[in-house]
C-alpha cells in the first residue's frame, strides 16, 4: 500500500481477513470438492451482509460493484472467483493469485454459465514453479470466462504469469500493486 500511496494510488480501502486455519479448505470451498464438503457461502455472506455494509457505513465508499473487490491467494484465490461468479452484483473486482483451482474442477463449468451483471475485471497471477498445473489452470478458467453461454457484461482479465514464481507470500506481495493498479486505477 505504501508503493501506491507513493504513486498517489491512495484511494482504495484495504481490508484483511484472516482465515480459520484448520478449517480454511472448508470455509474457502463451495459444495462437494476433492477434499470435502465446502460451507464458503457462510464466509460470502459474513463478508456481503455483515462486514461490507458496516465498512460502507463507516466510510466514504463508492459501494456498488464496479468499485468493489475481493482478492486472495491459495484457497483465498478460490474463494475470491466464487465471491465474484455468485455475487458480481457485489463483486466486481477479482484479484485471484495462484488460486486452488484443482480443488473444485466444477468451476469451469460455474466459469461458463457466468453471466455479469456489471463490467468486470479480473486480475489473474500463477507462477509457473508452483506446479505443472497452475498456469494451465488459470489460462483453463480464463478460457471458460471467455466462453460465456449466456452473455452479460465484458469482462477483462488480465493473466501475470511469472516464470520464477513459486506458491509464496513474497511472490504475490510483490504482484500486489501492479494487481491494484490495473483493477483500480
Amino acid at each position: 500500500m505504501a508503493l501506491l500511496a507513493a504513486r498517489h494510488h491512495h484511494e482504495v480501502i484495504l481490508i484483511s481477513i484472516d482465515h480459520a486455519h484448520d478449517e480454511r479448505i472448508r470455509e474457502f470451498t463451495f459444495e462437494r470438492t476433492r477434499a470435502g464438503t465446502g460451507r464458503g457461502q457462510y464466509y460470502l455472506d459474513f463478508i456481503r451482509h455483515t462486514l461490507k455494509p458496516l465498512v460502507d457505513q463507516r466510510f466514504r465508499t463508492l459501494p456498488d460493484a464496479v468499485n468493489t473487490g475481493i482478492g486472495g491467494s491459495s484457497l483465498g484465490g478460490l474463494i475470491s472467483i466464487y465471491a465474484g461468479l455468485l455475487h458480481p452484483e457485489v463483486f466486481g473486482r477479482l484479484m485471484v493469485f495462484s488460486p486452488s483451482l484443482w480443488i473444485s474442477p466444477k468451476i469451469y463449468f460455474d466459469a461458463i454459465r457466468f453471466q455479469a451483471a456489471v463490467p468486470m475485471k479480473i486480475y489473474a497471477y500463477g507462477g509457473e514453479k508452483e506446479s505443472r498445473y497452475m498456469v494451465p489452470n488459470i489460462q483453463r478458467f480464463n478460457e471458460a470466462l471467455a466462453r460465456q453461454q449466456y452473455g452479460g457484461n465484458p469482462i477483462d482479465m488480465h493473466l501475470s504469469i511469472d516464470p520464477t514464481g513459486i506458491h509464496q507470500e513474497a511472490h504475490w506481495g510483490r504482484e500486489f500493486p501492479k494487481a491494484v493498479e490495473w483493477l483500480f486505477y
